[in-house]
């Protein structure tokens, strides 16, 4: 789950991907139904796809698929493997009515002319890290990444980040770069890169119980502005212009929401629910534990000392970093060429259907 956001689904569709996850390496086979197969067949279905293996960002659903909350919310749920095409492209196309993406995959996306609208978020804080191995004692500061290879997928959104944090420590943001294999770790470790990108609440956990040590730096803390890692769900516009579409999807995200509060609430046992649910994915129950016990701890799903899921897109995190893509040149349009103006984070997302 490294930070290798969006290449393969991306990259067709505007030459560089933007910071979504990435589908190409992830290899998930794990198909799921909520509930049994007597479902009433007036209950609505909602298809939800996953952007990656299953994992604690999906958990969510499992929990509530596993203890009843889509039934007890009148809606069926499926969760799709991830698509080669990427969540975003199956939403759009109709495979999927939910995929699970990005605000900025969303902005990215409809520069083109996509349809999609972002309806539940996630992350409330900053989840991405940008580290080298801790080995590396000549990095110390995102100044000493000026000149060194950036192990990446492309990602202009990413390259954006990165440059400017170096520029921040005052360095001159210039990078080499080097397509990651597999597993970033294995390609630092291996010298081909010297950095590159991961998620704290997986990566990161997984560097603290079975190394390597890695040095990491917070976007937010090096001149990178607003929240960059507000990932959620997404839907097409036009499909919620169906009334029916639209209770359904409310009564979704009310039994998902849901069951990321138990997840807060009971870390371990919503690990081993995820686990035992998801055997495709062969989740190591240490790993997964550990990082739903972090995320609970830290609060990377709260706000301030609250113990439940807000849910909702922080407007005044969102619209700072879609500026500071927007100048750094990452959306572009069918054309190829920079939008008029910078994607505004109230037309891209709504909060109307979180409870």
């Amino acid at each position: 789950m490294e930070v290798k956001k969006g290449l393969t689904k991306l990259a067709a569709v505007f030459g560089a991907a933007a910071l979504g996850l990435s589908v190409a390496a992830c290899g998930s086979t794990n198909t799921a139904d909520s509930g049994d197969s007597t479902k009433d067949s007036s209950t609505p279905t909602v298809s939800f796809m996953l952007d990656w293996t299953p994992n604690t960002n999906h958990i969510g659903l499992y929990v509530a698929q596993k203890l009843g909350y889509y039934k007890d919310a009148g809606v069926n749920v499926k969760i799709l493997p991830t698509a080669q095409a990427g969540a975003e492209t199956s939403v759009e196309n109709g495979v999927a009515n939910v995929g699970f993406t990005t605000l900025s995959n969303v902005a990215a996306f409809n520069s083109q002319g996509a349809d999609l609208k972002f309806v539940f978020d996630l992350t409330q804080k900053p989840v991405a890290r940008w580290c080298a191995l801790a080995s590396r004692t000549d990095i110390k500061t995102p100044k000493d990444l000026s000149g060194k290879t950036f192990v990446s997928f492309g990602s202009a959104e990413q390259t954006a980040v990165v440059q400017q944090m170096i520029k921040y420590a005052g360095g001159t943001g210039e990078i080499k770069t080097a397509t990651a294999g597999t597993n970033t770790f294995e390609t630092l470790t291996s010298g081909k890169g010297d950095f590159g990108g991961f998620y704290v609440t997986w990566e990161g956990v997984e560097s603290e119980l079975n190394g390597p040590a890695l040095n990491c730096f917070v976007a937010s803390d090096w001149g990178v502005p607003g929240n960059p890692d507000q990932l959620g769900f997404a839907v097409k516009s036009s499909w919620l212009k169906d009334s029916a579409n639209a209770d359904a999807l409310k009564k979704f995200i009310e039994a998902t929401k849901k069951g990321y509060d138990y997840a807060l609430a009971n870390p371990d046992k919503a690990a081993d629910l995820l686990v035992e649910q998801a055997k495709e994915a062969q989740l190591d129950s240490k790993l997964t534990r550990t990082s739903m016990e972090e995320i609970a701890k830290n609060g990377y799903w709260t706000t301030d000392d609250a113990k439940s899921l807000p849910g909702t897109v922080n407007f005044d995190d969102a619209q700072p970093y879609l500026d500071f893509q927007y100048k750094a040149g990452t959306y572009k349009d069918k054309d190829g060429k920079n939008p008029a103006e910078a994607p505004q984070a109230k037309e891209l997302a709504t909060n109307d259907y979180v409870a």
